[in-house]
């Protein structure tokens, strides 16, 4: 059993991103779960760790002890990713082996964390007893400001997977086996690379800037990095007042582009909002994330807390629901994942038959694209976001992926144009444009 950290308050507010660069920036096996440049609410968490075996975090069991009003939720325990292939294939699907060196779970045991409170403006940090004052001090240290992110000229056009035509040829395939009633939905997904030595803490400074999110974030280890701006939160576990563990997923599908004026963008708004192909997507997620809660929580507490509230992000329009219920006793993370991961919102529904004829589609791995990453606390507590609008980069390449959620009613123009909203703002963090037609 590891020893709990030893903590300490830092007597004042400091900056999230001057102290990642001053303190964490060059380590290299190092975090940043954060909750955005200018949030006012939530929290984030930097720190360093040491890569453990997977096996050891999803032995966790979700017993989620409610913390107190104003402590940090992660007081320890893991922060990394689980990708989406091996995971297909643990779920009865067909999947392809990922051909990079790119590790399909990886997870970084904590040994030092930064905890920043926005909502009261509060740092507090962990770390073994001999060393947490020496953290506290740096923190302490890093009060100046960031300087505002370098820009870089466009270096690349970026090799897309398929080109737009062939993914709109897969659109209509789609449309196919929903017409044969294989599936309801099909989330399609790509992929552009870019050959480049890229530094992930640079991008990342240029994508935390540009697409701010609530569920941001920095996970390097070693040579591979991924770098997220995700607005999505897949899994969340915490502590209920009588003790039980409440599990929560917040699935997206429907996505508008921001307007260029209030109007417009109040029209894309509302456009997300009452189109009839977009809340039919979405109720299908709602309705496949209910059924995959139902094997882990007790009978009758799964329940749709929102449904179809529109959410906006510098780049998107989002519609977003949410759907939670009280975890059965003894449940662990692998449990959890075993029961809802792949997430629905990047399979489609059914689950297994959408993952299996998307595999014969896409014909090639999506890696840590559509997996999801965050962080497991020791006490069972959790929050983990889905890998989307976010960047993997490895020594000599860096990839983005992207999709969208394809059912009958769905238009083979306006999808691609989707894939690209979607696209744009990660590869333009990497200094590469989207290649003609995306």
């Amino acid at each position: 059993m590891t020893e709990p950290l030893a903590a300490a308050d830092v007597a004042h507010w400091a900056d999230p991103a001057s102290v990642f660069g001053a303190v964490f920036a060059h380590v290299p096996h190092s975090f940043w779960l954060d909750a955005g440049p200018d949030a006012r609410e939530g929290w984030s968490w930097m720190g360093a760790g040491a890569p453990d075996d997977p096996a050891h975090v999803k032995a966790t069991t979700c017993t989620a002890v409610t913390s107190h009003d104003g402590e940090s939720p992660l007081r320890g325990g893991w922060v990394g990713w689980t990708a989406y292939d091996d995971a297909a294939a643990r779920a009865g699907a067909p999947a392809s082996r990922p051909a990079d060196d790119v590790p399909q779970e990886l997870w970084l045991r904590v040994q030092r964390l930064v905890a920043f409170d926005h909502a009261r403006r509060s740092v507090r940090v962990y770390a073994s007893a001999p060393d947490v004052d020496e953290l506290t001090t740096a923190v302490a240290a890093a009060t100046l400001p960031p300087g505002r992110p370098s820009s870089i000229p466009h270096r690349a056009v970026a090799r897309a997977r398929h080109r737009p035509d062939e993914y709109a040829a897969l659109i209509e395939r789609c449309r196919d086996a929903i017409r044969e009633g294989d599936a309801y939905q099909l989330c399609l997904t790509t992929r552009f690379e870019v050959e480049a030595s890229v530094d992930p803490v640079e991008v990342y400074a240029r994508l935390r800037a540009a697409t701010p999110a609530h569920h941001g974030g920095f996970i390097r280890s070693g040579d591979t990095a991924l770098l997220s701006a995700s607005p999505e939160q897949f899994l969340h576990v915490e502590g209920a007042p009588d003790g039980s563990a409440v599990v929560c997923t917040r699935p997206i599908k429907g996505t508008r582009p921001r307007g260029a004026d209030a109007g417009e963008d109040a029209a894309l708004a509302a456009e997300l909002r009452t189109s009839e192909k977009e809340r039919a997507e979405n109720v299908m997620i709602v309705d496949l994330m209910r059924n995959d809660l139902s094997r882990v929580c007790v009978a009758g507490s799964v329940g749709v807390d929102a449904l179809l509230e529109v959410e906006s992000y510098p780049a998107v329009h989002q519609l977003v629901s949410t759907v939670s219920g009280t975890l059965a006793t003894g449940t662990t993370l692998d449990d959890l994942l075993a029961a809802t991961f792949p997430a629905g919102s990047m399979t489609g529904a059914p689950k297994l038959s959408a993952m299996s004829i998307l595999h014969g589609l896409e014909g090639a791995p999506r890696g840590v694209f559509s997996g999801c990453f965050g962080w497991v606390g020791d006490d069972g507590a959790l929050d983990l976001a889905m890998v989307i609008r976010s960047i993997v980069v490895t020594p000599h390449s860096a990839y983005v992926g992207a999709g969208g959620g394809i059912t009958w009613r769905s238009d083979a123009a306006a999808e691609v144009a989707e894939v690209g909203i979607k696209a744009r703002g990660p590869l333009a963090a990497l200094g590469a444009a989207l290649p003609p037609g995306w």
